[in-house]
């Protein structure tokens, strides 16, 4: 198995003068559900695949949605992309609210996705709804709080690669819980 691959590329844009950064990301899907006659009949096959990055990282277990006779004990796509929004949403939230002065102490999100199937069988998203519930200490300004989450929308590589609306429904509460 080959060890995970960082590559990171820098170029200096002509017009601004900035400086930008490519990250290369690679994974591996292998499809593991062959019963022992291939793709002969769409009945007469598995959704199953393992996705992998190399052995560092835990393989994570995939298949389809169950309404596309996947297992519904693995992960599929849709599940997938959800929580990637919803994790570089809180990644660059948790970030904000350390170099803002802000100290959260918990954050959940449950997280909604609305996607549409059309007749033909193909479909998108039509939009997702983070809904983060973040804790944080009664010495933090819980209007900056609130207003960081526009900023991490803003910053979020996932939420800026999508063609659907992503909104946020946060709630924050404020902790005495003292550090």
């Amino acid at each position: 198995m080959r060890a995970p691959l960082r590559t990171s590329i820098y170029r200096l844009d002509g017009f601004e003068g900035n400086m930008t950064k490519t990250h290369r990301y690679a994974v591996t899907v292998k499809w593991t559900g062959n019963t022992g006659s291939g793709t002969s009949n769409y009945r007469n096959y598995e959704r199953r695949h393992e996705i992998s990055t190399g052995t560092l990282k835990p393989t994570i277990l995939g298949s389809s949605d169950p309404a596309f006779r996947g297992d519904p004990e693995c992960w599929n796509p849709e599940e997938l992309l959800l929580a990637s929004l919803s994790a570089c949403h809180k990644l660059w939230y948790l970030h904000l609210c350390a170099i803002s002065g802000i100290v959260a102490v918990e954050y959940v999100d449950h997280a909604e996705g609305f996607m549409e199937e059309a007749d033909d069988g193909s479909g998108h998203f039509q939009r997702v709804v983070l809904r983060p519930e973040v804790t944080i200490t009664e010495s933090s300004d819980i209007v900056k709080a609130q207003e960081l989450h526009a900023v991490a929308h803003a910053k979020c590589f996932i939420a800026n690669s999508v063609n659907f609306p992503v909104e946020h429904e946060p709630q924050i509460r404020i902790t005495s819980h003292i550090l």
